[in-house]
């Protein structure tokens, strides 16, 4: 990892999950929220937006006030656990609910997308992604969606 990376858990506290922990992270006990972020940072050094990433992520915790829980995922995992949380482009914040994905955020995003779509993703009655399938597209002009 890299510092900015690292202090996601050194100093926000976040844990590193991986194939073999991700299932306890997921799993929500004495109380605290079922919805979950996991972090799949890719390699900084190739994909720089990492780190704007790794700096919006502490600041979208805060915005949610204890809505979400996040961990990092580690490196050696993240080929193995992208298809399950259907993660396609590194970096991406892959939401869940209860360990069920409902919404991908691939990138840096621009502030307003991410409380939006994190906002929306709190629904109790939103719809998992389906499992498998082509990803789908999202066109947008002039930051309003036109096709989905």
């Amino acid at each position: 990892m890299t510092n900015l990376i690292e202090r996601l858990t050194s100093v926000h506290g976040l844990p590193v999950v991986d194939e073999a922990t991700v299932d306890v992270f997921l799993a929500a006990s004495g109380g605290e929220s079922a919805h979950t972020i996991l972090f799949f940072t890719g390699d900084p050094v190739e994909r720089g937006d990492s780190f704007d990433v790794a700096v919006v992520l502490p600041e979208l915790l805060a915005a949610f006030s204890g809505r979400y829980r996040a961990a990092v995922v580690a490196r050696s995992a993240e080929k193995t656990l992208m298809p399950r949380f259907q993660v396609m482009v590194l970096p991406s914040l892959a939401v869940a609910r209860a360990g069920i994905v409902v919404g991908v955020l691939p990138r840096i995003r621009d502030w307003s997308d991410y409380i939006e779509k994190l906002g929306a993703w709190l629904a109790p009655d939103r719809p998992a992604l389906s499992p498998g399938g082509r990803p789908k597209v999202e066109i947008t002009h002039n930051g309003k969606e036109i096709a989905s």
